[in-house]
């Protein structure tokens, strides 16, 4: 079983990062509420990443107090997805702290029915919360959707930065909750995480491939990448 007790990981693509700040603020107000100090260490990590190449790296809070850094190669980004819904109550025992819960996250990804790259996690009132390892976004006509905050939601930076992006753009952005029927059709369902970025929900469970071809992810994944600042 993961001793995992906090956990952080970022795209690094030849030395810039998408809300650095953001995913530095998060692992270190996590480890600050299990009594770790580490803004000291993330400052000083932070400095010995890599400049050139892909990466995906993890910063780690353990459950001894010690703080460790994995530097991992960037898997393949981006691709469509095939998404299926997780059948019982949300499994999670930390929802709101990205770490505890990452094993079992993992283990539910991997037995997800038909194939699927994804699956959904549900609250008690079954309306969708967020995928295994992604964030969930919607669009309602002209309106970004998002499911209410207040819920047992990861606080996700790349929805927080697809915020930044609504507010500069003038989109309206709402939050409410949904089930999985209505998502399902909705004309454009969003997976969001730090290493793809924006993933559009191309296939529900066995349903046929939707080739979205008025899908507003490409332009959107411009802006997002935009956003990427250099390593400090």
């Amino acid at each position: 079983m993961s001793d995992l007790v906090v956990a952080d990981s970022f795209l690094v693509a030849n030395g810039k990062v998408r809300g650095l700040d953001l995913h530095r603020d998060r692992f270190v107000r996590s480890c600050a509420a299990a009594g770790v100090a580490a803004e000291r260490f993330w400052d000083e990590q932070l400095g010995r990443l890599p400049g050139f190449g892909r990466w995906f790296p993890r910063f780690e809070l353990h459950a001894s107090g010690d703080l460790a850094v994995q530097l991992r190669p960037a898997p393949p980004t981006g691709g469509r997805v095939r998404v299926a819904v997780h059948e019982g109550p949300d499994p999670r025992t930390a929802p709101r702290v990205k770490g505890p819960d990452l094993e079992l996250l993992g283990k539910l990804k991997e037995s997800a029915p038909d194939r699927a790259d994804e699956i959904l996690l549900l609250d008690a009132d079954g309306t969708v919360l967020e995928a295994a390892y992604s964030a969930v976004a919607w669009w309602e006509d002209d309106t970004l959707c998002f499911p209410p905050s207040g819920r047992p939601l990861l606080p996700s930076v790349t929805a927080q930065l697809l915020r930044r992006i609504a507010a500069t753009q003038g989109i309206e952005v709402a939050e409410h909750p949904i089930t999985p029927d209505v998502l399902r059709n909705t004309t454009e369902v969003w997976l969001v995480n730090a290493l793809h970025g924006i993933r559009p929900v191309h296939a529900w469970g066995p349903s046929p491939i939707d080739p979205l071809p008025n899908s507003h992810s490409t332009e959107w994944q411009t802006h997002l990448e935009s956003l990427a600042t250099r390593l400090p």
